[in-house]
């Protein structure tokens, strides 16, 4: 399992807006359908997925 903070570029601290920023221009950046390349792609939503608010972080930074 990759860590969706450094796929993404982000620190921990992170707040929503600075992940949510970061994830649209990785995005914008590799989407397939502008020649990005799709498993990079489907690696940074998923990582996004992952920590994409402070609920999904919480989840993510201490599973069950």
């Amino acid at each position: 399992m990759t860590d969706p903070y450094s796929v993404l570029g982000v620190s921990r601290g992170s707040n929503d807006a600075e992940i949510k920023s970061a994830y649209r221009k990785l995005a914008k950046k590799h989407h397939p359908d502008i020649g990005g390349d799709q498993a990079q792609f489907a690696n940074i939503s998923s990582a996004y997925d992952d920590i994409k608010d402070a609920q999904a972080r919480q989840n993510f930074d201490n599973p069950p």
